[in-house]
C-alpha cells in the first residue's frame, strides 16, 4: 500500500462493520498496515473475525473482535462504546457491512416489510447511528473520517436488489446530510465499488466474465477499494462526496444486474 498522511488530530482507531471476511477483511488489514487499531465488527462470523484478529495482532497494532447484529437497534446502540472500551477513541468508523438479498417489483409475492426493513435497518440505520455516536465521542481536539461504502449501482441503476438499492441510495444521501451536520470536525465520505469478489451463485467464471466486462476490462478489487479508503481518510478537504471505485462498470448501463447478465456460457 502507498504511504498517506493523516491529520494530527484523527485518532488512530478504526472500526470496520462486517470487517471479518470479503472487502472488510482486506480494509482491516489496510487500516492496520497503515497504524491503526482496529476493532472488527462482524455477526456471524466469529471465527474469520478472531482469526483476523490475531493476524492484526501480527502488523504491531491492537486489535478486538466486537459481535453485533446490524438489525438490532441496541446492539447497535453499544458498538462504539464496546470499542472505544477496548481500543480507546473511535477515530474512523467504516460502516461496510451490508445486508443483500433479492427483491424486485415484478415478483409474483407481494414485496415483504420485514425484508424491506432489515435492509434499512442494516445499511442506512445502523450507519447513521455509529456516525452520531462516533461524533459524540471524540474530544473537542479531535477529528473523525466516516465511509459509507455504497455501490456503483447507485450511479448504474437496475430493478434488481429493489430494497437493497433504495437503502444504499439513502445511506448516499445520509453521506452528504451528515458531512453537513457534523463539520468540521468529522468528514462523511461514500465509496462506491463495482463488482469486486464472486456473489450469490455466481461461479469463478462469470465472476471474470462480469469483472472483465467494464470499459477498464478489470472492474474493481478489495486492494483498489482500500487504497480508496485510504486516500479518503488523508484526503483533508474532501468530504460529502462519493468516490467510484469499479473500473467504469458505472458507464455500462445494464437492465439487470450484472449477476443475471454476464455469465461466462451465456
Amino acid at each position: 500500500m502507498t504511504a498517506f498522511a493523516f491529520a494530527p488530530s484523527l485518532p488512530r482507531t478504526a472500526l470496520v462493520t462486517g470487517g471479518a471476511r470479503r472487502i472488510g477483511r482486506t480494509l482491516c488489514l489496510s487500516l492496520a498496515q497503515a497504524g491503526f487499531n482496529v476493532a472488527v465488527h462482524y455477526g456471524q462470523s466469529a471465527d474469520a473475525a478472531h482469526t483476523l484478529v490475531d493476524e492484526l495482532r501480527t502488523l504491531n497494532i491492537q486489535a478486538c473482535a466486537l459481535q453485533a447484529d446490524l438489525n438490532n437497534e441496541q446492539a447497535v446502540a453499544g458498538l462504539i462504546a464496546s470499542a472505544t472500551s477496548t481500543l480507546g477513541t473511535i477515530g474512523v468508523l467504516v460502516n461496510n457491512a451490508s445486508h443483500f438479498n433479492y427483491d424486485v417489483l415484478t415478483q409474483p409475492e407481494p414485496l415483504s416489510l420485514t425484508h424491506f426493513e432489515q435492509h434499512w435497518r442494516t445499511n442506512t440505520f445502523a450507519p447513521l447511528l455509529l456516525t452520531q455516536q462516533l461524533a459524540q465521542g471524540l474530544h473537542v481536539t479531535q477529528t473523525g473520517v466516516v465511509l459509507n461504502i455504497l455501490d456503483q449501482k447507485l450511479h448504474n441503476p437496475n430493478p434488481d436488489f429493489l430494497s437493497y438499492t433504495l437503502s444504499k441510495a439513502a445511506l448516499e444521501h445520509a453521506t452528504t446530510l451528515a458531512a453537513m451536520a457534523l463539520a468540521p470536525r468529522v468528514r462523511v465520505v461514500g465509496i462506491a465499488p463495482g463488482l469486486s469478489l464472486p456473489s450469490g451463485d455466481q461461479t469463478p467464471d462469470d465472476f471474470a466474465h462480469a469483472h472483465n466486462a467494464t470499459i477498464l476490462q478489470r472492474g474493481s478489487t478489495p486492494d483498489d477499494v482500500a487504497q480508496a479508503m485510504l486516500y479518503a481518510l488523508s484526503a483533508q478537504g474532501m468530504t460529502g462526496t462519493t468516490l467510484l471505485v469499479d473500473g467504469g462498470q458505472h458507464l455500462t448501463t445494464q437492465a439487470r444486474d450484472v449477476m443475471f447478465t454476464h455469465r461466462a456460457n451465456g
